[in-house]
């Protein structure tokens, strides 16, 4: 019998990367293309349809063997399989991206948010394999998650439950936020929002010595903080502990609904390691009711991190229905 196959398809909002993976999560042949480029659904979806039909050929698979496609895209909705009012995409309001790359390909095609694109390629590939409760955290340019509860994905009624990172963490003079409201976790937690904490520590301590005072405020990344903070910088330092924190205490309020086995963390963030999971611990701990205190793992991703997506994706192209 031929061996069974899958592509999944991670839509970023710059790039657009496939892989064809196999049941053990091996990416056999993988590419990308530009997402941003094309302002027309139909040529992207041109492009893409013909990136997928090489991958096939060069990993020597056939047509028949693809059992599924996945895809993990911004505002995707698993139920309709659209892309709904996602901003950071060039294409407006709803896009019945499932149906359309099915349509052109003639392979079934799932679809769901890049968050819990992330849980379903932890459940079947990574950290979270065995699990039936977890929570797994993305922490980058937003913040995202996918919460999985006896073994089922969260989708809501609606398909688009998760949103763990615009629960409201300050309710006064909280930070603007990218969705319009005010105080979100992902304003202060993301990448972004590191970075937009450094520049407001710079502001409000003039007098504190710091090498993140060498970089134009406006150009400040997370990365630079995490630069500074390995070389012994204190107030990227306070930084890190001052996000981790935040973290912490959203966390305890997630095992409160939740009571997760494992919070997976996952995501450019991550790669701070002890810097930003240590006052996550403390702090989530401090906050937690007695009932839940030392009980739930705190974990990074073992998935490599330019594979996860797309691994995460094509999770979902085994549970197509043809």
């Amino acid at each position: 019998m031929d061996k069974p196959y899958v592509i999944g398809i991670d839509v970023g909002g710059t790039n657009t990367v496939v892989g064809v993976v196999d049941k053990r999560g091996q990416i056999l042949k993988s590419g990308s293309i530009k997402t941003g480029k094309h302002s027309q659904v139909e040529n992207y979806l041109d492009e893409l349809s013909g990136l997928i039909e090489d991958l096939v050929t060069g990993a020597t698979v056939k047509k028949e063997q693809i059992k599924g496609i996945g895809a993990g895209t911004p505002n995707g909705n698993y139920f309709t399989g659209s892309i709904e009012f996602a901003p950071n995409l060039p294409w407006k309001g709803v896009i019945p991206f499932a149906q359309l790359l099915e349509d052109k390909v003639g392979i079934p095609v799932a679809l769901t948010n890049d968050a819990n694109a992330a849980a379903i390629g932890e459940m079947t590939y990574g950290a979270a394999r065995g699990m039936k409760d977890f929570i797994v955290i993305t922490l980058g340019t937003g913040v995202g998650s996918g919460i999985v509860v006896n073994g089922q994905l969260v989708y809501g009624h609606d398909g688009f439950a998760g949103e763990l990172g615009h629960v409201i963490m300050r309710r006064h003079n909280g930070r603007l936020c990218g969705c319009g409201r005010t105080g979100c976790l992902e304003a202060y937690t993301s990448a972004t929002g590191m970075a937009r904490t450094a520049r407001e520590y710079l502001d409000l301590r003039p007098e504190d010595k710091t090498r993140l005072r060498d970089i134009p405020a406006e150009d400040i990344s997370s990365k630079d903080v995490f630069d500074a903070a390995m070389d012994g910088d204190e107030m990227a330092k306070e930084i890190f502990k001052f996000t981790g924190e935040m973290l912490g205490e959203a966390f305890a309020d997630f095992i409160a609904f939740s009571s997760p086995e494992a919070i997976i963390l996952f995501g450019g963030l991550s790669k701070a390691g002890d810097l930003i999971m240590n006052p996550i611990r403390t702090s989530m701990e401090k906050n937690l009711l007695p009932i839940f205190q030392n009980k739930v793992k705190l974990m990074f991703s073992d998935l490599k991190e330019s594979d996860a997506a797309v691994l995460g994706a094509s999770a979902l192209g085994w549970e197509v229905k043809s």
